[in-house]
């Protein structure tokens, strides 16, 4: 956050997409779960899953590259002992920032401006002071998300977001945001918090710039379903292609951008560093070294 305001976060889903991310020159990433269960279980961010898969997947992310990154902790999958247990396995994993939401489980929604229902109060803010009190890393963010602006309103959600920040937490998350208006009276009331935002590319949706998001006192923005989104329309739309060129419909035009793709590919996977050991390793000890 020092080193962009406000800090802008594509979703990774997987290895090779934070590697791009880490390669374009973003800062930081964001694992959501609705992209990560889409594309590791082909499952809906509905409440399927618990902390052990979705722990699974932000390894092998992790593992990927050493950009920091945001991870979503859902509800912290269960009650107040689940919460601790996911702080611990997220730290362990090397998390920066943990958002933690008010969403009801047993009714989760992949939108938060369609969510169905929100835990009390006093859930949330238990769940959030224990987040808080078994965090091993001071630095480990932890970032309070209501959704509770779908269900209960704007003033809720504000309320909500002013409870969690006089509870400790590092940043706030009011999610579900369907107009400008609802981002500048955020920003005005909670000025002074690290606010998050999320953009959607989704038709009536407003498509601030992340600058003019900043200048309303926001300091993360993140696009959960940009890369997604154009990553299923690219795939589905060859795969279109390709099915009609098989069943002999329409040819297939060969990709003139396959050469440019494929040394992009080699980049991220850092094929040149792999052949540089075979090479190495192929051509034995230094002679010189061995006399020494």
């Amino acid at each position: 956050m020092k080193a962009e305001r406000p800090l802008v976060t594509p979703l990774a889903h997987d290895a090779l997409s934070a590697r791009l991310i880490a390669r374009t020159g973003f800062k930081a990433f964001a694992i959501g779960g609705s992209a990560l269960l889409a594309t590791r279980f082909g499952l809906p961010d509905i409440g399927l899953i618990g902390v052990s898969d979705m722990t699974a997947g932000i390894r092998d992310i992790a593992a990927a590259t050493a950009l920091p990154f945001f991870a979503d902790g859902d509800d912290g999958y269960g009650d107040v002992k689940s919460v601790a247990r996911m702080i611990e396995l997220y730290e362990q994993i090397g998390v920066s920032a943990i958002l933690i939401e008010d969403q009801q489980r047993e009714h989760k929604q992949q939108r938060a401006d369609r969510a169905l229902g929100v835990v009390d109060r006093s859930i949330i803010e238990a769940k959030l002071r224990v987040a808080l009190a078994e965090r091993s890393n001071p630095d480990t963010f932890i970032i309070g998300r209501t959704d509770s602006y779908g269900v209960l309103g704007l003033d809720e959600a504000l309320r909500r977001a002013e409870r969690f920040l006089k509870l400790g937490v590092d940043g706030v998350f009011v999610a579900g945001l369907k107009s400008i208006a609802d981002y500048e009276r955020v920003g005005r009331e909670l000025r002074g918090a690290r606010l998050s935002a999320a953009i959607f590319e989704t038709v009536g949706m407003p498509w601030p710039t992340p600058a003019e998001l900043g200048e309303l006192g926001f300091a993360h923005v993140s696009y959960p379903a940009t890369l997604l989104f154009r990553i299923t329309a690219t795939m589905h739309t060859a795969l279109m292609t390709l099915r009609r060129h098989a069943a002999g419909i329409e040819p297939m035009t060969p990709d003139r951008t396959a050469d440019a793709s494929r040394q992009i590919l080699d980049d991220v996977l850092e094929l040149a560093r792999w052949q540089t050991i075979e090479a190495g390793a192929a051509r034995g000890p230094d002679p010189a070294e061995e006399s020494a």
